[in-house]
């Protein structure tokens, strides 16, 4: 429950209120507090946020009345903590290394739920897999299928997979996260598909299980996949004229964008939905085929809005009529995204919350070691302190799961909230933690 109306109109978003004593909360719990405990930085994550966005998705397919499942891309954020929640949600996972994998394992995901991805899957992630008995293999190339059915002859064992398709589909998106594109890196060219057909279904080990396509990240115009559905199910078509074969599930990816500002104004789960079921729904029926099982694998658009991060202020410098630098206590190391895709954020401070300070205008910086480190810019704050606490918004998506030690700095706490609750789901690394794999040669003394 959001008391909206309390808050300043900085705050319009999922999960946070005010207190009686004015304090801000997420999912009830008050951040001065949980900073007071865990520390800073500090991933806080919704688990009631990350509850209800799981099943907007599961509700939105249920209401069509059609086969489907929804699958969870794990690189987005994937601890065991997280696992469990999927699990108790009863969505798949897809996985794309042999560490996300064994998360998933380790946290008891049921792996026929699994689907492993990735664009250059190594012979010992892909035994591990088999030998664990991962439901769906995801399939980008010719090498990657003859390894595959190598394995599997060699374990006696008969594979699913799903071939992933490059449909040639640009999107208003950071060329960074554009994967639909002719020109990527992932996938097998909708063209090579017909051929790349007949060297799948000889193999005595594999199992033909359906297509995928991934247009990219963080997309708000949905144009694109109108056109990518179109020519997938052109492409199903084909493969039933050619081979015979029905394709029997149709995965349309992930890539619904999310709100980082507040102009942001993404799609609805249920219109993203809605929209690719009339759309494959129409395109098979023009084609005269049955209607494929649909797959699709949100990560950000589950996760994103269900965390944010708290940050300490330390050092501040100002440039007399240039900039004001808040120097925070984390940075690209925990938050890579502004300098790798400059991603654009917003944040409050946390004890100024309806503060009558006057506000200015401040650059969010962090502390590591680069010149680029800057987390936001220009950026209208009140009047701030050492020691006030920031709050992040919209860091749920690729923040842990992207996380480093450059520097030597040791990753930050997760924590999950739920109604009041708190607790970790991830420590915070040690300084012991960080040094734990180095070694010396044998001839050092």
């Amino acid at each position: 429950m959001n008391n909206q109306n309390n808050i300043t109109p900085q705050i319009n978003r999922e999960g946070f209120s005010l207190n009686k004593s004015g304090n801000l909360e997420f999912d009830r719990c008050e951040l001065v507090k949980l900073a007071q405990k865990y520390g800073t930085p500090c991933y806080i994550f919704s688990e009631n946020i990350i509850r209800r966005k799981c099943r907007q998705y599961t509700s939105a397919f249920t209401k069509r009345n059609i086969d489907f499942e929804v699958i969870y891309a794990g690189k987005a954020f994937l601890v065991k903590a997280m696992c469990h929640i999927l699990k108790e949600e009863g969505l798949g996972l897809d996985v794309s290394s042999g560490g996300e994998l064994y998360t998933a394992l380790s946290a008891g995901f049921p792996p026929d739920k699994i689907f492993f991805h990735g664009n250059n899957k190594s012979k010992v992630e892909i035994e591990f897999a088999l030998k664990e008995k991962v439901g769906t293999m995801m399939v980008e190339s010719e090498y990657e299928l003859d390894l595959i059915d190598q394995i599997a002859e060699s374990l006696n064992t008969k594979v699913r997979i799903i071939l992933r398709v490059t449909p040639g589909i640009d999107t208003h998106t950071h060329k960074y996260i554009q994967t639909g594109q002719v020109d990527s890196k992932f996938g097998i060219n909708i063209d090579q598909v017909p051929s790349f057909m007949k060297k799948v279904l000889s193999k005595e080990h594999i199992s033909y299980n359906g297509l995928h396509f991934h247009l990219g990240s963080q997309i708000f115009d949905l144009s694109p996949y109108v056109l990518a559905i179109k020519e997938m199910v052109k492409l199903i078509r084909k493969i039933k004229d050619l081979e015979g074969v029905d394709t029997l599930n149709l995965n349309l990816g992930g890539g619904l964008g999310v709100k980082y500002l507040e102009s942001d104004l993404p799609p609805s789960i249920e219109n993203f939905v809605n929209l690719m079921v009339d759309n494959v729904e129409n395109e098979v029926g023009k084609n005269n085929l049955m209607m494929p099982k649909i797959l699709m694998e949100p990560g950000r658009s589950i996760v994103a809005e269900a965390g944010i991060t708290l940050y300490t202020i330390g050092n501040i410098k100002e440039i007399p009529g240039v900039r004001k630098y808040l120097i925070m206590d984390g940075g690209m190391a925990d938050n890579p995204r502004p300098i790798l895709y400059e991603a654009k954020y917003e944040a409050v401070l946390v004890n100024k919350i309806n503060s009558n300070l006057p506000e200015e205008v401040v650059t969010i910086a962090g502390k590591c070691c680069e010149s680029g480190d800057i987390l936001i810019k220009d950026l209208k704050l009140p009047s701030a302190s050492p020691g006030d606490l920031l709050a992040v918004f919209t860091t749920g998506a690729y923040h842990y799961s992207m996380s480093s030690n450059y520097n030597r700095l040791s990753r930050p706490a997760v924590v999950l909230v739920n109604q009041g609750k708190d607790d970790l789901i991830v420590k915070r690394e040690t300084y012991a933690d960080i040094v734990r794999n180095d070694t010396k040669p044998e001839w050092f003394k």
